[in-house]
């Protein structure tokens, strides 16, 4: 899925990266650490952009958000990640699903771009071969406690240095089979509340939206079934697969798994809060209508393309696991 719908600016920064970057004392004292270059991959990133991560300072005990400090700009070619300890708890092999912790940086002033640790939102990721193989370097092996460092060039030519923490593995969830996931939403329909907005589907199940005139933005998140599904119940742990299309309350488009022609697949616990909260306790099958006042969404990040927006999304979910 698009990452418009992760849960804030760090983890859009992770999303796209496929993961932050953190950083520990390499004998988990919480002293500041000048990190060794060892444990990255040299024959992916060059020796200066291994500098660059090796001059950031950090600081803080472990299982906290730790203290990052470096000189601005930072600047890396490609992607490159940096170990910073080896943790004390269950090993790291590749294939999991390992939680991380994170927070992200602007490599143009140093300012945070946000953190996971500010609202308890650690995030899982699987590591397979989607992920940077500088990520693979710095958490397979390692144990539960490690932190490291990565950055990735950004649009404006600077670095987004990111630092994480792992606080959990586990092996993968498995998937479905593709076969076995509906094209669509499939159960029995639903009346919806009078004056909520109007859901209209094409032949093949797409929706399109109607606001209603005078229609004002709740304050609380609205969760209306379109469609009630047979399968089981949603979990906020689980993985989704969904097809969707978001909308501002003007009416405009923003985002559509429709319009890339196949459904999207993301951890509930990794999206906006409205998301989370407006599926979990749904049923596989569904077809959800979503109101998410700014508060449950993007709120006021600055810069962010929905900040303070009011959103309206349908939901189908397809498959959970």
């Amino acid at each position: 899925m698009k990452h418009r719908t992760l849960r804030g600016v760090a983890a859009l920064t992770l999303g796209a990266a496929l993961v932050l970057s953190g950083c520990s004392s390499e004998d988990g004292s919480g002293d500041e650490t000048s990190p060794s270059a060892s444990e990255t991959d040299g024959a992916t990133s060059s020796p200066e952009d291994v500098a660059a991560l090796e001059a950031v300072t950090v600081s803080g005990d472990p299982g906290a958000e730790p203290t990052v400090e470096f000189e601005a700009p930072l600047e890396v070619s490609g992607a490159v990640a940096l170990s910073l300890g080896d943790g004390d708890g269950d090993e790291i092999a590749k294939g999991q699903e390992v939680t991380l912790h994170q927070a992200a940086y602007s490599g143009a002033d140093a300012s945070k771009l946000g953190s996971t640790w500010e609202d308890d939102s650690a995030q899982p990721i699987v590591l397979d071969d989607q992920v940077y193989p500088q990520l693979l370097d710095v958490l397979v092996g390692k144990k539960v406690g490690t932190r490291f460092l990565f950055a990735a060039p950004g649009q404006d030519g600077t670095a987004v240095l990111t630092v994480a923490e792992a606080t959990a593995v586990r092996d993968a969830p498995v998937a479905p089979d593709p076969a076995d996931v509906p094209d669509r939403a499939e159960g029995e329909a639903v009346t919806p509340a009078d004056g909520l907005p109007v859901v209209t589907l094409d032949g093949a199940g797409m929706p399109s939206i109607e606001i209603p005139d005078g229609y004002t933005a709740p304050t609380e998140l609205v969760v209306q079934p379109l469609i009630k599904g047979s399968g089981p119940e949603v979990t906020e742990d689980q993985t989704v697969i969904a097809h969707y299309t978001g909308w501002k309350l003007d009416g405009e488009k923003f985002d559509s798994s429709w319009d890339r022609g196949e459904p999207s697949t993301f951890p509930l616990s990794g999206v906006v809060a409205g998301w989370t909260q407006g599926l979990s306790g749904q049923t596989v099958g569904s077809q959800v209508l979503l109101v998410i006042p700014p508060s449950l969404g993007y709120g006021a990040s600055e810069g962010h393309e929905l900040q303070n927006e009011t959103l309206v999304f349908v939901v189908d979910i397809l498959a959970a696991y």
